[in-house]
């Protein structure tokens, strides 16, 4: 058990505890954990894990994923980098690599094992979860494990105000959401209204 959100802030940039599993992925890469912990932030940002772009920045969501997630939000970088306003803490801190195929491999569940429920603890103050994709959704809403990210997202008024599942940002994701205008239609103005209060207290 940590003392404090800084002990174990330090702790969890240290953290090496991937190191032999990312040195036999294609990308041979070190880790580094990318994650921002903050002890008055009233929003939390539950991702999947930091992308390539993330891993050489070592800032959250500096990719497309980041400006359509800020986009939902309907905030700016400024805001969204102000640790006093948004915490992110993804299931898995580093970059996880890539298959022989360039597929982004997923989060190792170590990492959520190790860091998470300790984590979620020195964060009391958190009054809203943006759950972004289904790894965060299933830690958070283990009630939900059988339902598909489309189902959670659908069912996103069981969990409003306080928590929020999302489909993942990315790119990828265009042709769902074009399936699915009831996110941007429905879901987006209760999500933006909430973020918008938030940020503003």
């Amino acid at each position: 058990m940590y003392k404090d959100l800084k002990h174990i802030s330090t702790a969890i940039k240290g953290c090496d505890i991937c190191a032999d599993r990312f040195a036999v992925t294609e990308t041979r890469h070190q880790p580094r954990p990318v994650a921002w912990l903050s002890e008055t932030a009233p929003i939390l940002i539950a991702g999947q894990a930091p992308g390539a772009r993330v891993h050489e920045s070592g800032r959250p969501f500096t990719d497309p994923s980041g400006d359509r997630l800020r986009d939902w939000l309907d905030v700016d970088e400024q805001t969204f980098y102000d640790r006093s306003k948004f915490s992110i803490l993804p299931m898995a801190f580093c970059f996880p690599g890539y298959n022989d195929k360039g597929a982004d491999l997923p989060p190792p569940p170590i990492c959520a094992k190790t860091w998470r429920a300790e984590a979620m603890i020195h964060m009391p103050q958190i009054k809203l979860i943006l759950l972004i994709g289904g790894y965060a959704q299933k830690w958070h809403l283990p009630e939900t494990k059988k339902q598909t990210v489309t189902e959670r997202v659908a069912g996103w008024q069981a969990h409003a105000p306080f928590i929020f599942p999302l489909p993942h940002p990315s790119w990828r994701n265009t042709g769902w959401l074009k399936k699915n205008p009831w996110f941007e239609a429905d879901l987006l103005p209760v999500l933006r209204k909430q973020v918008s209060t938030l940020v503003k207290e």
